[in-house]
């Protein structure tokens, strides 16, 4: 028993025993006899029980019989009783006070718990409003814990938050409040000191461990700390959501502003070249040049040709990036248009061999311009990040009920911890930023395009001895070319399922028939 246990036990004992005394007095004074003074003892120990503990309010029941035996019972003034009926009227006082004790003090114990609840319960709510009208922009450290340590009379309160590495405290903490909290994050485990009086929980999203929340002097931190970290979860999440939706509208502000520039960009761009092609060409048709001066005006006018055709890739890429895309599907030839682009790059990179290697025809249905587009974004890169004099290997591959175009190159690798990030949007690794400017785009919006067309776009995990980077956009074969492969007698294997090609791995770009160099 701890001494405020004792002290109240002993306060409400000699109440109650002062009353058995008065009582005695004044019953014995007027005569009263054995049955009448029972009852008088009886409502003196419901009293008691009301106010009292158990343990006082059973001393005053043996105290009450003993008086009865002492003072109302023949002979008197001893214990001894020589009538049965009154031995019998003691057993029946004895046995119904101890049982009226045991029931009022329970009753009385129940109402006091209730009570409590009621009142933990009114300061939950009122916390929970408290929070509820925080801001959660400006809500951090002293404004968020502020509520917790008035309510709850908490000595101190301390919150750790693993994502930011934050740790805010308040109140006068004592033995060590600030590592324990952070201490019980990093065990992934609460805590509970009776001496010290702190109570530690870990704060979990989901199964996300976010942080921990220690409090020190919590009234009954059994029943009132997951509550309270249940609040602060909630609190967390709420910011959370704030923070995101914040960086949502800033995106979509951005988007926005984008969008204005990149048509005006559209504007500038594409009136001065206009007016510069124009001028190449009326040079040229205005009389007879020199040879130099001829090369002067094709040069003009290829280049410019050529800057129109970037800004205009660049425009529709950053389209694409912000919307959905969808293909205008014809059936076309795929060999033919992956030939051009190989070609129009071979202009471009003379410094790279560009070799495309085909067997048969592929035709599939798909939008020309889109897989243009991507197929330009695969060999733009293979030739941007690979050394000059090196081959640039473009190989299209029937492979099931779809046809692979992989693009592949020698010399540049993508670390293994970059592989999986290579189609995010805007990303770029740590060679790629060094090497050569872009803008992360590419292959982000190749992949849309890929989808869009119910394919894939992968990076091959295989490597060979020399390096080299293979990507492979899988796109699927025209239905007709897919039957032709089969007799009326065959049925297609579960190999030629749609989902395949979504995992499927393939090895490096090798030298097959009808080959050309370009």
């Amino acid at each position: 028993m701890n001494v405020p246990a004792l002290k109240s036990f002993l306060k409400h004992t000699a109440f109650g025993s002062a009353g058995v005394v008065l009582l005695t007095a004044v019953a014995f004074s007027t005569g009263m006899n054995l049955a009448s003074a029972v009852s008088l003892y009886l409502f003196l120990i419901v009293l008691q029980s009301l106010t009292g503990d158990f343990l006082s309010s059973l001393f005053v029941a043996a105290l009450s019989a003993a008086c009865l035996d002492f003072f109302f019972t023949q002979p008197l003034f001893s214990m001894y009783m020589n009538d049965p009926r009154s031995v019998l009227a003691l057993v029946g006082f004895a046995f119904t006070s101890l049982v009226i004790t045991k029931l009022v003090s329970q009753v009385r114990k129940e109402a006091i718990a209730a009570r409590m609840q009621k009142e933990r319960l009114d300061r939950l709510y009122q916390l929970s409003q408290e929070l509820l009208h925080l801001d959660p922009e400006a809500a951090a450290g002293r404004t968020f814990l502020d509520p917790f340590q008035r309510l709850f009379s908490v000595r101190a309160i301390c919150i750790f938050d693993a994502e930011t590495s934050d740790l805010q405290i308040i109140g006068d903490p004592e033995l060590g409040l600030a590592d324990k909290t952070r201490d019980a994050y990093i065990r992934g485990v609460d805590a509970d000191e009776a001496e010290s009086a702190i109570s530690v929980r870990c704060i979990r999203l989901g199964a996300r461990l976010r942080g921990a929340i220690g409090f020190q002097g919590l009234p009954d931190p059994a029943a009132t700390a997951a509550p309270l970290t249940a609040l602060t979860v909630t609190f967390l999440e709420r910011i959370n959501a704030f923070r995101k939706a914040g960086a949502s509208a800033a995106a979509a502000q951005a988007e926005l502003y984008r969008s204005a520039v990149l048509d005006a960009l559209a504007h500038e761009f594409k009136t001065p070249l206009a007016t510069i092609l124009a001028a190449a060409g009326g040079l040229r048709e205005a009389g007879p040049l020199e040879a130099a001066q001829e090369e002067m005006a094709e040069t003009v006018e290829s280049e410019a040709a050529r800057l129109g055709s970037l800004t205009t890739r660049l425009l529709r890429t950053a389209r694409l990036e912000k919307e959905d895309i969808k293909p205008r599907m014809e059936l076309n030839d795929v060999r033919a248009l992956v030939t051009r682009v190989a070609r129009q790059y071979a202009d471009r990179s003379p410094d790279r061999r560009i070799v495309t290697t085909a067997n048969g025809s592929f035709e599939a249905l798909v939008d020309q311009e889109l897989l243009r587009l991507a197929v330009n974004q695969l060999v733009e890169n293979a030739c941007k990040y690979s050394l000059p004099g090196s081959t640039v290997g473009i190989a299209i591959e029937r492979q099931a009920n779809f046809i692979a175009i992989r693009v592949s190159n020698e010399g540049s690798s993508i670390p293994p911890n970059e592989r999986h990030h290579v189609f995010e949007r805007f990303y770029r690794g740590a060679d790629a930023r060094r090497s050569t400017s872009g803008t992360g785009l590419g292959l982000y919006v190749a992949r849309k395009i890929a989808l869009a067309h119910g394919g894939a776009l992968d990076l091959d995990s295989s490597e060979g001895a020399g390096g080299g980077v293979t990507f492979s956009l899988k796109l699927p074969a025209a239905k007709t070319e897919v039957s032709d492969r089969f007799t009326a007698d065959e049925v297609a294997p579960d190999e030629f399922k749609h989902d395949e090609f979504k995992h499927d791995q393939f090895n490096h770009v090798v030298a097959a028939p009808n080959t050309t160099a370009t």
